[in-house]
């Protein structure tokens, strides 16, 4: 079995202010930073165990999971792993990224998100740099917010060609087609953020091929219908109970507005757009040939 796996434990601390978030400049407790290693370890330890199945992880912790140290050990053990795929992390890289060339680069990506308004651009892109000098795979993103564009477009011109840039639109936000445009430009995949897609009663991977996974090993087919709905948990993933559960299965939701979620709709075709970065948000190949996927009727 193929099975990918999107991981959230506890952790809720974050090193950024960013006005919109709720954990901007949290401090998790010592309490909860020792359940939170204790967690990820029980799961890198099962993942480890699942030798017949063939595993694609990303972390998608509300926080920032690379400033600690449990979750850089785990994408390099986790990358070293033969039966793991694909492993990457989202992040806002304001940590060291030496830790990197401990794992093995045919596996590990990272999701990078830049935020202007809470990292000097200098220091955002030297990472980036030292990214690419180690030879890691990752893409970068920005929100698409109209203050955001110089950055956005600074941003592209100073990373290599093969470095995605992607800009997720901006929660709540409408776009005309003027103002699309120049997003468009900068990320031909932008039209697939630019409106939620309808998805209540369309077919989805999230819990059949898909799962969502908390710090207590409790499976949901996705982040956003476990928010709406935690009775629809579909088993443990420790004591093997969720393998029953899985299934295809037609979205409960009106629509689907997150890469993490709306990548997973086969009717979008995504799967081929991002073949080998489906988790991560690197596209396979040119985006000439992409940047009509997802663009279909709503």
């Amino acid at each position: 079995m193929e099975l990918s796996i999107l991981y959230r434990g506890p952790l809720a601390s974050c090193d950024y202010d960013c006005g919109y978030c709720p954990f901007a400049k949290r401090r998790d407790s010592p309490e909860t930073l020792r359940a939170d290693r204790a967690a990820l370890e029980r799961f890198v330890a099962w993942v480890t165990a699942q030798t017949e199945d063939r595993i694609n992880i990303l972390f998608t912790p509300w926080g920032e999971g690379l400033t600690r140290s449990w979750y850089r050990r785990a994408l390099v053990d986790l990358s070293k792993t033969d039966h793991v795929g694909e492993v990457a992390i989202q992040t806002n890289l304001s940590s060291r990224t030496d830790w990197t060339a401990a794992a093995d680069l045919s596996s590990l990506a990272l999701w990078c998100t830049y935020h202007p308004d809470q990292v000097a651009y200098e220091r955002f892109v030297a990472r980036c740099n030292e990214l690419q000098e180690h030879g890691v795979r990752f893409s970068v993103g920005i929100v698409g917010l109209a203050e955001h564009m110089d950055s956005a477009r600074r941003l592209r011109a100073d990373l290599p060609t093969d470095v995605y840039l992607w800009v997720n639109a901006a929660e709540g936000h409408t776009y005309t087609d003027t103002e699309a445009a120049p997003w468009t430009e900068i990320d031909p995949l932008f039209p697939v953020s630019r409106f939620p897609h309808p998805s209540q009663g369309h077919a989805c991977r999230a819990g059949e091929t898909v799962i969502s996974v908390n710090g207590d090993g409790d499976v949901y087919r996705c982040h956003f219908v476990s928010r709406t709905d935690p009775t629809e948990r579909l088993g443990n993933l420790y004591d093997g109970s969720y393998r029953a559960a899985l299934r295809p299965r037609l979205c409960p939701l009106t629509q689907c507005d997150c890469h993490i979620g709306y990548v997973h709709m086969p009717e979008l075709g995504l799967y081929e757009t991002f073949a080998g970065g489906v988790l991560s948000r690197i596209p396979a190949g040119s985006l000439r040939s992409a940047s009509s996927a997802g663009t279909g009727p709503r």
